[in-house]
């Protein structure tokens, strides 16, 4: 007889649980029957034991099968997913999704809010006047055939069961887990059930896996999950020692991709989403990675990109005259440079206490209740590497709240380190799984 004492018994003793073990505890702690104070109890014991790749497996498909699993018959042509672990500055999905679309391969994208020092792509796109992130299941499929792409919120009906858990190890520290972050991500992927999966796992100070080897194991199991379930899916490492681009807020961070596809950038950045949209191109039509490299770089020098980003806009409800004219977004109340109180160059910039830092000017949310400030955020005058002379403005801080940022400065500074020895800039890059 199945019971979730004896599950969470085995789980202690690192016993392997069945299928049904695990269909039992996800679908009773769904429906009710199976209370925190047990579950609970579980995620600990997969915290402190880990889960087999089987029971991973397990987890994952339960998880997928607890709501609603998309279908794209309708949508013409191949269809793509990519997920980010989450960033400080990670404006990617924006300037991917039309550079891929441009290419040829449809990105049917559902992406979430922000969560703590990081921020969402959802929140970043209502920061554009009247752009519909809801969009009726008709209208989603219909921009995704007609512009080759579409960003909306995540349903409701994807992974309830998900849902549940994750909030329950949010508040009983039972998130950093292997298994749990992998089934998670994947659960949710496998539900939206496109043809491929692109997976961007950060690593670094303001990434959750800090260590280049908990981000190995994690875009390992992915890619396993993935392919079990026959999905092309790779993994690519990429490094979060640093913000991405120069821009961080939501706003902010739309104006940065905009000018990115319009060509304008160099940096971090621009490499990791020529990278990321080269690997979805190449992975989803089955294509040699030089061929496709090169019709994405053409994707943005020619405007098609642009175009397709200006029209998603359009099809959204949105202001797409923003692509040309940023005073349409809100305007900040106030500004205010950071200057620098040393010579040298910039050897580091913690990631982490910059995200921090955003979030105290209001570009996220403390509580769940807050409201954003969309006009708030940081932008930095340099990147790592750079020299820096004393007085040289490092970043101007933006709000429409925060009328003293003095505290928001000290923070702000103490997380950039500069000293005079050049630091070796590593590619933004650091391995691909696949």
């Amino acid at each position: 007889m199945l019971s979730m004492y004896n599950i969470i018994d085995k789980t202690k003793h690192t016993e392997r649980l069945s299928i049904q073990e695990v269909s039992y505890l996800v679908k009773g702690y769904v429906d009710g029957t199976i209370p925190d104070y047990q579950m609970s109890a579980w995620l600990m014991a997969v915290c402190l034991n880990g889960l087999s790749k089987e029971e991973t497996f397990y987890l994952t498909d339960c998880m997928k099968r607890s709501g609603e699993i998309l279908s794209w018959e309708s949508v013409e042509g191949i269809t793509a997913d990519k997920h980010s672990t989450g960033g400080v500055g990670d404006k990617t999905t924006l300037i991917v999704a039309p550079i891929v679309a441009s290419c040829g391969v449809k990105m049917p994208k559902m992406s979430g809010r922000g969560l703590g020092h990081t921020g969402g792509t959802i929140d970043k796109l209502e920061s554009i006047p009247n752009f519909n992130v809801e969009l009726s299941h008709t209208d989603f499929i219909k921009t995704i055939n007609e512009v080759g792409c579409a960003i909306v919120s995540q349903s409701g009906n994807l992974t309830p069961a998900d849902k549940k858990i994750y909030a329950l190890r949010d508040v009983t520290a039972t998130v950093d887990s292997i298994p749990l972050i992998s089934s998670s991500i994947m659960s949710k992927k496998l539900a939206l059930n496109s043809d491929c999966i692109v997976l961007d796992v950060k690593c670094g100070s303001g990434a959750f896996m800090k260590d280049i080897a908990d981000a190995t194991t994690l875009a390992n199991l992915m890619v396993d999950i993935g392919k079990f379930y026959n999905k092309r899916c790779t993994a690519l490492i990429t490094d979060m020692n640093a913000p991405l681009g120069y821009n961080v807020g939501n706003s902010l961070e739309v104006i940065e991709a905009i000018e990115t596809l319009k060509g304008n950038t160099r940096g971090n950045l621009l490499d990791l989403c020529v990278e990321l949209s080269t690997e979805i191109v190449s992975t989803a039509l089955n294509t040699d990675y030089v061929t496709v490299k090169d019709k994405v770089l053409d994707a943005i020098s020619s405007g098609k990109a642009l175009e397709t980003f200006s029209k998603m806009i359009e099809y959204q409800g949105g202001n797409a005259k923003i692509v040309d004219d940023y005073s349409i977004f809100d305007v900040p109340r106030y500004s205010y440079e950071v200057k620098s109180k040393v010579s040298g160059y910039i050897q580091s910039i913690d990631s982490q206490e910059v995200g921090i830092a955003s979030l105290n000017l209001g570009a996220g949310r403390h509580t769940k209740s807050d409201s954003i400030d969309y006009s708030a955020g940081i932008v930095f005058n340099h990147q790592l590497g750079d020299s820096i002379s004393i007085g040289d403005t490092i970043a101007t801080l933006y709000s429409s709240k925060v009328t003293d940022p003095s505290q928001v400065e000290d923070s702000l500074l103490k997380a950039i380190t500069i000293n005079a020895q050049k630091p070796i800039i590593k590619d933004i890059v650091i391995s691909c799984i696949n």
